[in-house]
């Protein structure tokens, strides 16, 4: 059986668009492959404000994405490329921030030419390195990997700061120094992404921001259209947590609606049942993991049997 990475290597390879829906824990790792998509990509933004707490800012480091990576690669059989931020630091760290990716059994991992501390593409005030500076990070990733099949997406950020012109003349320089695929973060046309594709000559990915209210930086443009345009991957990072965040908010004001009035109510339409959260999380593998390795004692003991 090919390995994840091979089989990310044939998905780009082929005809259908990658869509890849970010991850943040375990439980939305769980939902992506049960919804049927073929690959999860982690979101660092959503981990970053799910798990600290706070704006996506460059805070996070390496141990605390690889800690919340790790479990969600475990999590699911499909193949997860993570977003390794700006690769915390110069080529050198790069080097074993790849290696570390590559070791908890990621496919591939997006590197951006940030400056750190880096902040969420969608926010301003952001600035870029040098155009040789990521190149050499671009060569270090490529250099780390122990399977050539690991993904290495050079995300560039540069169009916000530098336009479009100098965003190819970037493109160009990662994709020479190694780059597997290019992910322009916040193209604002289809224009834009036309000129990217045809610049990077290798797979390109974009970011929709499905169902955000505010006029997103990336337009929604469907996705025939997309392809058609040439991209390979999609991504949605911030679709799930944006939809756990309005599910959250909604659950609670109904409880604080229970508080006031002391009526307990039936809002099956609002929560996941605890046999759909069992079923979810695969507690009958756990059960037949038990039965397996814990003396027939025990079982009885702990079963009531």
């Amino acid at each position: 059986m090919p390995t994840k990475a091979r089989q990310y290597r044939d998905l780009m390879a082929g005809e259908d668009l990658i869509v890849s829906c970010g991850a943040y824990d375990g439980y939305s790792a769980r939902l992506i492959e049960k919804a049927g998509f073929k690959t999860v990509a982690t979101s660092g933004a959503a981990i970053s404000n799910s798990r600290m707490g706070i704006a996506d800012m460059g805070v996070m480091g390496l141990a605390e994405n690889l800690d919340q990576c790790r479990a969600i690669v475990r999590a699911v059989n499909l193949p997860v490329t993570c977003d390794a931020d700006t690769g915390y630091g110069n080529p050198v760290n790069v080097y074993h921030t790849v290696q570390e990716f590559e070791a908890i059994g990621a496919v591939g991992v997006n590197i951006e030419d940030q400056v750190s501390p880096k902040r969420c593409g969608h926010m301003t005030g952001k600035e870029v390195v040098d155009s040789i500076e990521m190149q050499k990070k671009v060569e270090a990733a490529c250099l780390a990997r122990r399977d050539d099949d690991f993904i290495i997406v050079a995300r560039t950020d540069a169009l916000a700061v530098e336009g479009l012109d100098k965003t190819l003349e970037r493109i160009k320089a990662y994709v020479e120094a190694g780059a597997d695929m290019i992910f322009a973060d916040a193209v604002n046309s289809e224009d834009t992404i036309a000129r990217v594709v045809e610049a990077a000559k290798v797979p390109v990915s974009v970011n929709m921001g499905f169902g955000i209210r505010a006029r997103p930086t990336t337009p929604l443009i469907p996705l025939p259209r997309l392809k058609a345009l040439g991209v390979r991957r999609i991504s949605l990072p911030r679709m799930l947590p944006a939809a756990a965040i309005r599910a959250m908010e909604t659950a609670l004001q109904v409880m604080r609606e229970v508080m006031e009035t002391g009526i307990p109510v039936d809002r099956p339409d609002l929560l996941a049942g605890i046999d759909e959260i069992m079923d979810l999380m695969d507690y009958d593998s756990a059960r037949t993991l038990e039965a397996k390795l814990l003396t027939t004692e025990t079982i009885e003991t702990k079963y009531h049997r």
